[in-house]
């Protein structure tokens, strides 16, 4: 089986639900046929995420052009130490890049602040601390930009949406300090049980990829069987973290199924209602 061939359509789930995070700009299909494909599993309404200024910009457009779907808009927390400090060697999609200070961390975040205010922007993210991409020295534009985003998404009423990698002490001080949004959901769920237990204390909803699905994911999948139901949500990330037995091969929102199975048997409930579940906590996440 070639590691590039889409996996098959799954099963479809026989009650509607949402893919909480995806990345529709990053997929082989058009944003047409990938839709169609997830409404063919019964998968209805996608989160389509920005990472940067241009594709917050495309997420929004992307959001008023489709019904069922809503956008989220954000810097990636390493995207902001890259506009601080340049990136040399283009690891992001935009290449190489000077450092352009404060200025434009400061520039870039003000064009999110405008995309956050319109309707079809349900969430501010994904934004958050990664200490796996980024070295110390750009630990500080990290934060600096994610205490701008909760800032963003508590004025314009919006969900924030969580990036946490390798930092989830920090993420969690931040968001104590300063004092996180209504609404706020942790994408791709990275920590373990007692994080959850903690995660479940403040009311910040967890969203689980398919990596829960993978051998080596046990605390993954310790974090979800704590997680309060109504709090958990279930996402793609696509085109990363495709769900076993599809593990390496390109993502998408229809095959949520697959990754929701898992979670019901790892929950001990039946799909149907995990997936009600998950469509009601992904509405009231993302205010829709």
């Amino acid at each position: 089986m070639s590691r590039t061939e889409a996996p098959p359509l799954p099963e479809p789930l026989r009650v509607p639900v949402a893919d909480s995070h995806t990345h529709l700009d990053m997929q082989d299909a058009t944003v047409e046929e990938g839709l169609a494909r997830a409404a063919a599993v019964n998968v209805t309404t996608v989160i389509q995420v920005g990472c940067d200024v241009a594709g917050s910009r495309w997420a929004a457009e992307t959001a008023a052009a489709h019904a069922g779907v809503y956008a989220a808009v954000a810097l990636h927390p390493n995207e902001a130490p890259r506009l601080v400090l340049g990136d040399p060697d283009g690891t992001s999609r935009q290449g190489a890049r000077e450092p352009g200070g404060p200025a434009a961390l400061h520039e870039a975040l003000a064009e999110i602040d405008a995309l956050a205010a319109l309707d079809h922007v349900r969430g501010v993210g994904e934004t958050g601390l990664d200490y796996f991409r980024t070295g110390p020295e750009g630990v500080a534009a990290q934060e600096e930009s994610f205490r701008a985003h909760i800032e963003i998404a508590k004025r314009h009423g919006k969900a924030l949406v969580i990036h946490d990698r390798e930092a989830h002490a920090d993420v969690l001080r931040v968001l104590a300090d300063a004092g996180a949004p209504d609404r706020t959901v942790f994408h791709c769920y990275s920590g373990d049980a007692e994080m959850a237990r903690i995660c479940a204390d403040a009311g910040y909803f967890m969203s689980f990829a398919g990596n829960v699905t993978f051998k080596n994911a046990q605390p993954l999948r310790d974090a979800l069987a704590v997680a309060p139901t109504e709090l958990v949500l279930v996402e793609t990330d696509a085109p990363f973290l495709t769900p076993a037995p599809y593990r390496g091969r390109p993502n998408a929102p229809y095959l949520i199924p697959v990754t929701l199975r898992a979670m019901a048997e790892v929950k001990g409930v039946d799909e149907d209602t995990l997936a009600a579940a998950i469509a009601d906590n992904t509405a009231r996440a993302f205010d829709y």
